[in-house]
């Protein structure tokens, strides 16, 4: 398995880059999370990576992060979802969006992505529901496995409650960082506001 690839950047068509490793050309896809923060042609590359061997072929993906690829090889076990719509996910949402999606079961924010249908967010956010915290590894290691992936109800209606009263996610999630985790709804509607107003 190749799980990783350095080089020259010598190509970029989105989703595939050609990467030089050693004066062989890789031709890899990359989701467009990965894609944009690729440097310059002609610039050294690394890139973490999942090889796909199919009937037809040898395919090679890339990813800027270990998150992303553990992500998307995620992605890949939730049935009906292949490469192609693995890729077109985390080119759609970021890695923590995704995970929040999940953890809140936002079903809204993956039918946004082409290709998605509501029956496959459905499956797709009920596959993951348990296993794409456990797999990223800034998760794990942030927090017991799983935990950060599965806000409590409460935290998902504090959250909600913030975004109906027109606040952004950004806003809405940083502001939840300061609120206790065992505040109840009210309590931590409150202390939300109450960090907004100032911000």
């Amino acid at each position: 398995m190749i799980g990783r690839i350095t080089g020259i950047l010598l190509e970029k068509n989105p989703p595939q880059i050609v990467v030089d490793a050693h004066g062989v050309g890789y031709e890899v896809d990359v989701p467009m999370s990965s894609y944009y923060g690729l440097p310059a042609t002609g610039q050294a590359v690394s890139l973490f990576t999942h090889l796909a061997i199919r009937e037809d072929g040898h395919f090679l993906y890339g990813f800027a992060t270990a998150d992303e690829r553990a992500a998307f090889r995620q992605l890949l076990k939730v049935s009906g979802i292949g490469a192609r719509t693995a890729l077109a996910v985390l080119s759609g949402l970021s890695v923590t969006d995704l995970a929040q999606a999940v953890a809140l079961q936002e079903a809204g924010r993956l039918v946004k992505i082409p290709g998605i249908g509501k029956k496959t967010a459905e499956r797709l956010l009920l596959e993951l529901r348990d296993k794409l915290g456990k797999a990223l590894p800034s998760l794990a290691s942030a927090a017991a496995p799983g935990v950060a992936a599965r806000p409590s109800d409460d935290r998902s209606d504090i959250l909600n409650a913030l975004l109906a009263l027109g606040y952004n996610e950004k806003e809405a999630l940083s502001a939840m960082k300061a609120v206790p985790e065992d505040a109840g709804v009210s309590d931590g509607i409150r202390q939300a506001l109450r960090l907004l107003s100032k911000a």
